[in-house]
């Protein structure tokens, strides 16, 4: 990670209070003190390679480390994977299809659970460039990520972590 990239990503952190300080903590699940789920198996090249090639072209190249590294923003808030709960924000687990502002257990805004949205490629990849443009009475206190590169290959990373396994 460059510098500027590092430097960008800890004054981002540092505005949003990394989560824990925003949001109404009524309003939001509480994690739960049971043992977190058992991470699942690391995909194999050949099932992230079929993940990929599920996504739209502008997503099939994309670079998994950097896609990886962006993630670190959305940690802080969100978890991944399959049964692991909701934090600040929902988790993440099976997004892909999924219509905005369902996972249960969470408190969405009414904005997001109204705006009949479908997370697709496309739609997260607006969305983490701009959740207010999107929807602009969200609950969510990021405030985007600029870089269109940096999009393409965290969108492509959240495909392949939050997606079970394809078959073959």
């Amino acid at each position: 990670m460059a510098d500027k990239d590092l430097l960008w990503l800890v004054a981002l952190l540092a505005a949003l209070g990394a989560c824990s300080k925003g949001g109404n903590a009524s309003e939001n699940e509480v994690p739960s003190a049971a043992a977190p789920p058992p991470a699942p198996a690391p995909l194999t090249d050949a099932q992230k390679k079929a993940a990929l090639a599920s996504l739209p072209a502008a997503y099939q190249h994309a670079d998994l480390d950097n896609g990886e590294a962006q993630l670190a923003v959305c940690k802080s808030c969100h978890t991944f994977a399959q049964g692991a709960g909701n934090m600040t924000g929902p988790n993440l687990w099976g997004v892909f299809g999924r219509k905005a502002g369902t996972e249960p257990g969470f408190a969405y805004s009414d904005g997001l659970k109204n705006s009949g949205i479908v997370w697709t490629a496309d739609t997260i990849d607006k969305w983490i460039a701009n959740p207010r443009a999107v929807a602009p009475a969200t609950k969510m206190t990021y405030i985007g990520m600029p870089d269109p590169k940096n999009r393409t290959d965290l969108v492509a990373y959240l495909k392949v972590i939050t997606s079970p396994p394809p078959a073959g």
